[in-house]
């Protein structure tokens, strides 16, 4: 199965952080499961790592690299058809980031693993407990 790992979801997995459901992190490290993590999140780890809303203990552009490719994460990058799919979106939910997180899960037919609820309002299918 593909899955769309969330931002919070991604860095939650790396860190072993309590809020990651034992369920969750067993479908995560399934070599059963290909892993995907979109740039989008990369992009918004970056800014927030810039803005210092973020430790990573380093920068984004040597943490990430190195964490998608120990991890076998696979990154989604963001297509022309992604983008504009959000246009469509209903305004449920006003972050940018999550908003093209959901396009590119519904377009791409992913399941996403997020701790979000307000994402099923758009009918993805969310993996969390």
């Amino acid at each position: 199965m593909n899955l769309l790992l969330d931002t919070h979801a991604f860095l939650w997995f790396l860190n072993d952080d309590a809020l990651l459901s034992p369920e969750v992190r067993t479908l995560i490290e399934s070599p059963l499961n290909r892993k995907f993590v979109s740039i989008a999140s990369c992009w918004e780890i970056a800014i927030k790592v810039g803005l210092k809303k973020l430790e990573l203990g380093e920068s984004a552009t040597t943490f990430l690299p190195r964490e998608l490719s120990a991890n076998r994460f696979d990154t989604l990058d963001i297509s022309l058809s992604h983008a504009t799919f959000v246009e469509t979106l209903p305004q449920h939910h006003r972050d940018p980031f999550d908003r093209l997180l959901i396009a590119q899960s519904l377009f791409e037919m992913i399941p996403i693993v997020s701790a979000d609820m307000q994402f099923d309002t758009y009918g993805v299918t969310r993996y969390w407990k």
